[in-house]
């Protein structure tokens, strides 16, 4: 259970995130979700016209705090610096604890059909990365940003999904290595 000391609002969004990400999202019932955060099914309702929008709802969360934690790490004296800084954070999420993969691959598997609002919300998180790693590339001087943005994204989502089948340590080591060699960073 969550802090009771939060909003129900805040309540439910923090027992969705836990336990969406832990166990995926149709398998956690609006009851579950509701004992979680010691609230009612009306606060529930109050708060989100159904559980589709409480998924939204922890997606867009997530998206912030990894806009956020990437900003982070791009906050650096120089783009060779924040890349290297990227990868890390990169490295850092594959090993973290309870790992299950990518918030959006799972989401998205869940969710197929492309004009859902999760799925908009999906996509939305990945054109920020995209547009975010591809600028990266540019700064760091990379002769063709938009390829090495795109392949930044496909090491970014091999990772996030090899690290829950292999080994996370050596998925950690593969990715940032990866990602140095394509922006030319270990020169």
């Amino acid at each position: 259970m969550v802090s009771t000391d939060s909003s129900p609002r805040d309540r439910l969004l923090a027992s969705a995130r836990r336990l969406f990400y832990a166990e995926g999202i149709h398998t956690v019932s609006v009851d579950r979700l509701i004992t979680e955060a010691g609230a009612t099914r009306a606060t529930f309702y109050r708060h989100f016209a159904a559980k589709e929008d409480l998924v939204e709802a922890y997606l867009r969360a997530t998206d912030a705090d990894l806009r956020a934690a990437v900003a982070d790490r791009l906050d650096q004296p120089n783009p060779r610096q924040a890349a290297a800084a990227l990868l890390e954070l990169i490295g850092q999420i594959t090993c973290s604890a309870g790992f299950r993969g990518c918030h959006f691959i799972n989401a998205s598997a869940e969710y197929p059909d492309p004009t859902d609002p999760i799925r908009v919300a999906v996509a939305e998180h990945r054109a920020w990365f995209q547009e975010t790693v591809t600028h990266l590339a540019a700064r760091t001087g990379h002769p063709d940003p938009g390829y090495a943005g795109r392949v930044l994204v496909l090491l970014h989502d091999g990772a996030l999904s090899a690290a829950e089948l292999d080994d996370p340590r050596q998925v950690r080591e593969t990715v940032i290595r990866a990602g140095k060699e394509l922006l030319r960073l270990s020169a």
